[in-house]
């Protein structure tokens, strides 16, 4: 029963926090999910049981999903302990709480001058990706160009062009964002994202 009241007081904090956002007042979400202002009110504030049929309507009104406003509040997933995951010349931490969580995974990449590279390394795959060097130098084979992005700089491109991230002159970390077809072809399969 705790824990049901407590996931009650979340929903209504984030329909009076979305209502709020988008500047509305109680009136206008109100008429949007065709409610009474005063019964709007008592469910924000936990005077009324919100029932299910008006969570739809509110969700709805609201531009977004049940799924969305009932998700579980629980601290458990907001903090990522990722696990090293090696392959030669690369260490890989997955930073996202679930791999392509929402279409993206986001990655920590350590790479070593030894990682291989050239032509045969090369990968072409559908999307776009981003990364950004946090330290060292990030040699970036880009088709037939070389480039070279440094630290406090990103790169973004198309993945239908060949390519391949390898380190100049020593070690490079960077944050990477890839879509599903760049994470398959990038990523070690499984690495852990909690301990």
């Amino acid at each position: 029963m705790t824990q049901e009241l407590g996931l009650d007081n979340v929903v209504r904090h984030r329909i009076r926090g979305l209502r709020l956002a988008r500047g509305w007042s109680l009136d206008t979400l109100a008429a949007r999910c065709h409610l009474s202002p005063s019964n709007l009110s008592r469910i924000e504030t936990g005077h009324r049981r919100i029932a299910l049929d008006q969570l739809v309507a509110i969700a709805r009104a609201l531009d977004t999903t049940l799924d969305h406003l009932v998700e579980s509040a629980d601290d458990e997933d907001v903090v990522i302990r990722a696990q090293a995951c090696h392959t030669e010349g690369m260490t890989s931490w997955l930073l996202s709480g679930e791999r392509s969580l929402h279409g993206v995974t986001v990655a920590k990449l350590r790479i070593t001058p030894d990682r291989p590279t050239g032509v045969e390394h090369l990968k072409v795959h559908p999307g776009r990706e981003w990364f950004t060097v946090l330290s060292g130098t990030a040699r970036l084979e880009l088709g037939e160009r070389v480039l070279l992005i440094q630290a406090g700089d990103a790169a973004e491109f198309s993945t239908m062009t060949p390519h391949c991230v390898g380190a100049h002159g020593g070690p490079v970390e960077i944050l990477i964002i890839l879509d599903h077809n760049g994470e398959r072809s990038h990523l070690p399969p499984g690495p852990a994202a909690h301990s």
